[in-house]
């Protein structure tokens, strides 16, 4: 399929169609698209569409069948990945002053940042633990649902012009020292320092389809669920409730919640304002 040099954003879908789509995605490759939210869903497709000259999306369902190559782009692109270093500095500052002393308690403890996109909330982590003086007792999952956007994350690169709002974000956060000691200038970008990697383990997982990670101590799961519908929300709560150890904190975005799921007798607020859980007794 011939790409545009510009993409437009105006192609047309039915319901129909992306059904039918949906149901090859599934089909041929085992991603299951069909909770997703159908608005976040059409929005991702028509951008998706508007790369090629005049197609139709009859014809891209049937390249992605064949071809796939174009089916892990159409993947990666299906899913949102906007995201920062320390995005949202208040809810590190309050897992900084409320978590922290609680996982300091533990011999060791384990992590999953579930849909972790291209990793600077994997490594906000990481310097916080750091900073704390307990990284070396944790072990930290990042996993997302697309195999690209899982190696972006694990070369843990980012754009070099971005550091200075990262760096605003990292002091917000309660940073005790420079983001300038974790990163140097190279590859046109800002590159995190390898030792930060050490306790991470990238890795692909579908939170849709796959099973839980067992005796988590946090699981951090951040503007992801907003994409999905009630049923699906509703499933993968009670993923992350099976995932964690008795009293461990699920820590959701701004905008979501455990209180208006099927789950919300599985978990307490801990801080609420910040969108951490804690897991029930």
């Amino acid at each position: 399929m011939d790409r545009e040099e510009h993409s437009p954003d105006g192609a047309e879908v039915t319901d129909h169609d992306i059904s039918v789509l949906l149901q090859t995605v599934l089909d041929e490759y085992g991603y299951d698209f069909r909770h997703y939210a159908r608005t976040h869903i059409k929005r991702r497709i028509r951008r998706f569409l508007g790369q090629f000259k005049g197609a139709e999306l009859s014809e891209l369902q049937k390249h992605i069948r064949t071809d796939r190559d174009l089916f892990l782009e159409f993947l990666m692109d299906m899913t949102v990945h906007t995201t920062e270093l320390f995005r949202n500095p208040e809810f590190y500052y309050e897992f900084r002053t409320k978590v922290v002393p609680i996982l300091r308690t533990y011999p060791s403890f384990k992590i999953w940042h579930a849909g972790c996109s291209t990793g600077e909330e994997v490594y906000s982590m990481a310097i916080l633990l750091r900073e704390e003086k307990i990284y070396e007792k944790a072990r930290i999952y990042a996993t997302d649902l697309s195999p690209l956007v899982v190696r972006r994350a694990r070369e843990g690169i980012f754009r070099l012009g971005d550091m200075k709002g990262y760096t605003r974000n990292y002091h917000a956060a309660g940073g005790v020292g420079s983001l300038s000691d974790y990163y140097t200038s190279g590859y046109d970008g800002a590159v995190m320092d390898k030792s930060l990697g050490q306790r991470i383990v990238f890795s692909t997982h579908n939170l849709v389809s796959d099973a839980s990670f067992g005796e988590m101590h946090v699981i951090v799961c951040r503007n992801v669920l907003i994409y999905f519908d009630r049923t699906l929300q509703d499933r993968v709560i009670r993923l992350f409730h099976d995932s964690l150890i008795m009293r461990g904190f699920l820590c959701l975005g701004d905008k979501e919640t455990t209180r208006i799921s099927d789950c919300k007798d599985l978990f307490d607020d801990f801080a609420y304002t910040h969108k951490i859980f804690r897991r029930r007794e």
